[in-house]
């Protein structure tokens, strides 16, 4: 093989390797697309026959179904926006005040994210057992609240650093409190940030299985995450076209989420650019 030849070869790897990755990912997504219109949906990726919408159809009739999906949606909404306020507050005098121990404080902030869920989850049992919070709905968004904090008040923290005193100090002249300063000049120029850890906390408790499997012992408290168990009969038998389908529609909020979040964004970057100057 001539130099020319190691050239192409070494051009074309990097973007084979790429797609072949791509493939991986692609699959398992084109197998749900497919299968929930299938009506004889099978482990295999196939041609369906037909296409029929009646596994979407029962999903959606199912009030298992419905009231899993809402229980999953409270819990997860709920705890983004406990993580953002609580957030916002804390990370106003980490980034706006001089401390003594604010360096080690925000380390241990930091390694309080790298904890595991999974680590901390028996002593959280024997913990929620001793509060009366076992299989309590409310008690579960409490716990995705406060293993949230730490990255939210981290994240928040370093957005809030890249807003201006200036602005905020403008606002004070004219007679404003802190948190009137907080909520109209310091919020809205961080909208990037509120977006990113709301997307994150939201993301992270609306696709834990472990968490609710733990701690959540009714099955009419189920969230979403778990009601997959439904799809799963005995001895190996699954139902395959509505376990995509409910996969389908399972991925919709984080897909709003994201693409509602964009906006949100752009306006955030808008304001901070228009501070310039």
């Amino acid at each position: 093989m001539n130099a020319k030849q190691r050239k192409l070869v070494y051009r074309i790897l990097p973007y084979a390797i790429l797609a072949g990755i791509g493939i991986c990912f692609v699959l398992p997504l084109l197998w749900v697309l497919v299968a929930s219109v299938d009506p004889n949906a099978m482990q295999s990726l196939k041609v369906p026959s037909k296409i029929t919408g009646a596994n979407y159809v029962e999903v959606i009739t199912s009030s298992e179904n419905q009231r899993a999906y809402l229980i999953g949606l409270v819990m997860s909404l709920g705890q983004a926006i406990l993580v953002v306020l609580l957030a916002l507050l804390a990370a106003y005098p980490l980034s706006r005040y001089q401390m003594k121990y604010k360096k080690p404080f925000m380390l241990t902030i930091l390694f309080m994210t790298s904890l595991p869920i999974t680590a901390v989850m028996v002593p959280v049992y024997q913990l929620f057992l001793g509060l009366k919070l076992y299989d309590n709905i409310f008690g579960v968004i409490l716990f995705y609240v406060a293993s949230s904090i730490p990255y939210g008040i981290w994240m928040m923290k370093n957005f809030m650093d890249s807003v201006p005193n200036d602005l905020e100090e403008a606002a004070w002249v004219d007679g404003a409190s802190v948190f009137t300063g907080m909520r109209k000049v310091v919020a809205p120029l961080m909208v990037p940030g509120i977006c990113t850890v709301a997307i994150f906390t939201f993301s992270g408790s609306w696709g834990n299985f472990f968490v609710p499997y733990i701690l959540l012992q009714s099955p009419e408290k189920f969230p979403a995450s778990l009601k997959l168990y439904q799809f799963f009969g005995q001895y190996g038998m699954v139902d395959y076209g509505s376990l995509a389908a409910f996969s389908v529609l399972y991925a919709i909020p984080a897909i709003i989420m994201y693409i509602l979040s964009q906006q949100f964004m752009s306006k955030g970057f808008g304001l901070q650019g228009g501070t310039k100057g």
